[in-house]
């Protein structure tokens, strides 16, 4: 596994912290995206400690708190009213919502977890009687069918990344996956109509692709310039201005522009929002199953897919007035 980030950079990080962040890269098998937010949790938490607790000057940026001082006889200290405390925290003074708020929950709980059974640092765990916020179940945001059409038709045809950024969208329109899969593809996965990607966790899985697709593809490649790439960049498909493997910053910033320039701009919509366009498009207009919904987005548990059989109100609409008793 190569990541592109370095857990041990600059020793901004407790000891106590590396060492976690390594058991879940190489034990656990951890993605980067993972091990990324967990990161990013855990340096947040320092720094309200620190904060909190009075043990750095007021006049310093809450970002710019320093927490190479907390050592183990520190976070032995730390107690379930400093949890509370710290989600408080999250909810009140960086808006975080019910959804952000539970991932940190459980980033402290696989922490904790950690300190207590294999690192050996605290005998008692404060995370055990922590809860975690309920996260309601949200209804997708994702484009209508005339919608994602229009999005492709108010491409610029003449601009140098026209034929890229049309098989972006359309590979997210069409095949549902993630930003993350996306980045990563290599041009020696693709086997006829298929595409096998890394999804969630590390696990490769199957994307089959359809002539939109294909066709996508195809005028792509036909005007693809590796020539100034490095060797080992030549073998990802899709090449920023920089002749660099593109990077998830970019498309987000590519579908942004795209989106705007379409005049779609009542939500905001995102590479993910795309994702979800394409599962729903499926789900509505292709009698796709929620089983099958499922390997496509690469779902591990079937209840994240469950979401998209509430956003057909067609059909809902239809169910009623189908009903005998509609014409009393």
């Amino acid at each position: 596994m190569s990541y592109d980030f370095d857990i041990f950079a600059n020793n901004k990080l407790p000891v106590s912290a590396v060492d976690f962040l390594t058991y879940l890269e190489t034990i656990k098998n951890k993605s980067e995206n993972t091990i990324n937010a967990y990161r990013k949790d855990l340096i947040i938490f320092f720094r309200f400690m620190l904060k909190y607790r009075g043990l750095t000057s007021e006049e310093i940026e809450f970002d710019d708190i320093d927490i190479t001082s907390i050592n183990d006889e520190f976070i032995k200290s730390i107690r379930l009213r400093d949890l509370y405390a710290f989600m408080s925290f999250t909810e009140k003074y960086r808006q975080n919502s019910a959804y952000a708020r539970a991932r940190k929950v459980a980033t402290l709980k696989s922490y904790f977890k950690f300190l207590q059974g294999k690192a050996k640092i605290i005998t008692e765990n404060p995370t055990l009687e922590l809860e975690s916020p309920k996260v309601n179940k949200r209804h997708p945001i994702y484009l209508t069918l005339n919608q994602s059409l229009h999005l492709l038709e108010s491409l610029d045809k003449k601009n140098k990344n026209y034929q890229r950024d049309y098989c972006i969208l359309t590979l997210f329109l069409n095949c549902g996956m993630r930003l993350s899969e996306l980045c990563s593809i290599q041009l020696t996965k693709f086997k006829g109509d298929t595409l096998s990607i890394i999804g969630k966790g590390d696990k490769e899985r199957t994307v089959y692709l359809n002539d939109a697709c294909l066709k996508a593809l195809d005028n792509y490649l036909k005007v693809r310039d590796d020539s100034k790439a490095l060797p080992e960049d030549k073998k990802y498909l899709f090449l920023s201005s920089r002749n660099t493997p593109i990077n998830q910053r970019t498309v987000e910033i590519m579908i942004k522009k795209h989106i705007t320039n379409a005049g779609l701009t009542d939500d905001k919509y995102t590479p993910h929002k795309l994702r979800h366009t394409a599962a729903t498009l499926m789900y509505k207009y292709g009698n796709v199953d929620i089983r099958s919904l499922q390997s496509i987005l690469g779902h591990e548990n079937i209840s994240t897919t469950q979401i998209y059989t509430h956003v057909d109100d067609d059909s809902l609409r239809d169910a009623v007035k189908s009903n005998p008793l509609s014409k009393l």
